[in-house]
């Protein structure tokens, strides 16, 4: 674990935090002033950089303001500490209000001392564990028709500051979209903000949203900056937005308005500069109606709308996935080599209905790779839950439109299972990728009446790409097949297709079916 830096000139406060810290196993690295904090950060690497950084205001040498400042403008996510005395207390808290974690009022108590620095320790590793995961991971792919709707939507509402209400089931992957749109908007140098309003207890929620002052309620001993504080200048992600109180909703609807709020125990109004992204698995339509969730609220935050199909609305996104995830659990789970699952197996999973989406699929390779007992995975391998499964009902997904106000969508048209059966899409998590499944079997009529079908239920919705959508998914699966049956040799797959070498390899760029 990294250390946590002191920065005080009075010897006896870093002695007495570093023994504590210690016991705690918590390592620490001390310094006298602020010149060098930053010099040593000047040569800091990731392993021996801080977890924390604990600095006095006033030091010979520098003040810890600036600091402070200078080390939010290099390293935002660094959780600062700032030690004030009681005669500081009223310019450090209007000066530091901008970047510092916490603040520690002198004299202090040195178990609570060591319980916030533990506080600001946890959640920095949080923010790391986040930062590796998306670097680890391929940002959101796929070729699938629907994925290329949410990339269009992506591209197109990233440079604005709209606000944006993400809807789908649980596990659908509405996070990776949210945090999708800050990492490609004006904003993706501010903080990402993200806050599950369902996961916290109401009696905590407005404190964890807009802060409270010192002595606002028992055991509030100092003030806290709230989720929209931190989230200045940067986007606050309100996730399970269906869940919040009803009287929590009047406030949220405020700071919409007018950028303004007062933290819990407060006299004076916050301005922050946030941009809000929702996201619910509720139909707050009915919400709205049932007396649940104010109507003024939703209009607020329905401005623009991004649906995210279901896993099993895109059944052909389900191979690759599956095997970007055996992949992914071998490295977590320290395997040596990635298990790998057979095309029968793959047939199964891609039947079940995963009413858990992307993240139950996750968690069936993590038991795999954990459970099955030889390398190759095969279908009787695979979890109770999907063996005993029936194979799920196959259907049209609803397109993923973009309006002001609303989604337009049409219902979910069942497909006869003559059609081309497996073309279903939707958003994935940010690994949605592609896959090289075969069609379903065809029993009884032809794959033309599948076509028919599903060109009526697009032309439905009024696009005026209905063209090059089929004509993708078209060209799509008959190179995943051909490739499929050639175990990925893509010459002879060429042959039999009876097209060129060069064509099947532009084919295969132009569709992203690397």
């Amino acid at each position: 674990m990294k250390p946590i830096w002191i920065v005080d000139d009075d010897q006896s406060i870093r002695f007495v935090l570093e023994k504590a810290l210690l016991r705690e196993g918590l390592p620490t690295r001390s310094f006298i002033n602020p010149r060098e904090v930053l010099a040593a950060l000047e040569t800091a690497t990731d392993d021996d950089g801080p977890q924390v950084l604990v600095s006095d205001i006033r030091m010979p040498g520098g003040s810890g303001l600036d600091l402070l400042s200078t080390v939010k403008e290099k390293h935002p996510g660094l959780p600062v500490i700032i030690m004030t005395a009681f005669s500081d207390l009223d310019s450090a808290v209007s000066a530091f209000q901008g970047g510092a974690f916490e603040y520690l009022p002198k004299p202090f108590d040195l178990t609570k001392a060591v319980e916030l620095i533990r506080r600001a320790v946890e959640e920095s590793q949080r923010e790391e564990v986040a930062e590796e995961r998306m670097a680890a991971t391929p940002e959101m792919l796929g070729q699938a028709p629907a994925m290329q709707d949410v990339f269009r939507a992506i591209g197109r509402l990233s440079q604005s500051n709209v606000t944006v209400m993400i809807t789908g089931e649980s596990g659908s992957g509405k996070e990776l979209v949210a945090r999708a749109l800050h990492k490609h908007s004006p904003r993706a140098n501010g903080p990402f903000v993200a806050i599950n309003t369902a996961a916290i207890p109401k009696d905590l929620l407005e404190s964890e949203l807009f802060g409270h002052e010192r002595g606002a309620f028992t055991g509030a001993q100092t003030m806290r900056r709230g989720r929209f504080e931190q989230a200045d200048g940067g986007t606050l992600f309100l996730d399970e937005i269906g869940d919040m109180p009803f009287d929590l909703q009047t406030r949220l609807l405020r700071v919409l308005s007018d950028g303004n709020f007062y933290r819990v125990g407060g006299h004076n109004a916050v301005k922050t500069n946030v941009r809000v992204i929702a996201a619910t698995h509720q139909d707050l339509e009915q919400r709205v109606k049932e007396g649940g969730f104010r109507e003024d609220l939703f209009h607020r935050l329905n401005v623009i709308r991004l649906r995210l199909p279901a896993l099993r609305e895109r059944r052909e996104d389900v191979f690759m996935l599956t095997r970007h995830f055996l992949q992914q659990s071998a490295k977590q789970l320290g395997v040596v080599e990635p298990k790998r699952i057979s095309d029968a197996a793959l047939q199964k999973l891609s039947t079940f209905g995963f009413p858990g989406n992307v993240r139950q699929l996750e968690n069936i390779c993590h038991w795999l790779t954990v459970m099955a007992p030889a390398q190759v995975i095969e279908a009787k391998d695979l979890p109770p839950e999907v063996l005993d499964a029936a194979p799920e009902p196959v259907r049209a997904p609803a397109p993923v439109l973009v309006e002001s106000g609303a989604v337009v969508r049409h219902s979910p048209v069942p497909l006869p299972e003559t059609s081309m059966a497996t073309m279903e899409t939707a958003p994935a998590e940010k690994t949605g990728l592609a896959s090289a499944e075969p069609g379903m079997p065809l029993q009884g009529g032809t794959w033309e009446t599948g076509l028919e079908a599903e060109a009526m239920a697009l032309l439905a919705t009024g696009r005026s790409d209905v063209w090059d959508v089929l004509t993708r998914r078209f060209e799509s699966k008959l190179i995943q097949t051909a490739l499929l049956n050639t175990r990925g040799r893509r010459i002879e797959a060429a042959q039999k297709l009876g097209i060129g070498r060069n064509t099947i390899t532009r084919k295969i760029q132009e569709l992203n079916l690397e």
